[in-house]
């Protein structure tokens, strides 16, 4: 299974922007560990701060791919553009959120995008990808 990650903004800093939040190891790094986790699946990463570029890659892999698990960051929260991509592609996309949004600011308690997704993953850590994997995993 061809199986995309897509993060967005500010998350390129993890394991350097508030470790008491996001945790003290960078993406890159969890990565590696994700691939050695799950040998069966072809994963594929992407980070951007920017939103045309986000969207860009859902329109790039959302006919082809398996499944995508897009941690959208602060776009979750306002992007229209974001919820109207994962509307038009077939590729089922599992929101994933490293920190408890519901458990911080009020802004982050709404999400523009989850309505498009197969589901939603939230405050678990970077163990909340593999969560997401693990589901789009057992659909096949």
């Amino acid at each position: 299974m061809k199986i995309q990650i897509v993060n967005g903004p500010n998350l390129n800093l993890l394991g350097k922007r508030e470790p008491e939040t996001y945790g003290k190891e960078s993406f890159e790094d969890y990565f590696e560990k994700l691939k050695s986790r799950f040998p069966t699946a072809e994963l594929h990463y992407f980070q951007s701060n920017v939103e045309g570029e986000l969207i860009n890659k859902l329109h790039e892999v959302g006919f082809s791919f398996d499944g995508i698990i897009l941690n959208a960051g602060a776009y979750t929260h306002t992007s229209v553009a974001l919820h109207d991509a994962i509307a038009g592609i077939k590729t089922p996309a599992v929101e994933v959120h490293i920190s408890n949004v519901y458990a911080r600011e009020e802004f982050r308690h709404k999400s523009l995008i989850t309505s498009k997704c197969a589901g939603l993953i939230t405050g678990f850590g970077l163990e909340g990808y593999a969560m997401a994997l693990g589901y789009l995993l057992g659909k096949k």
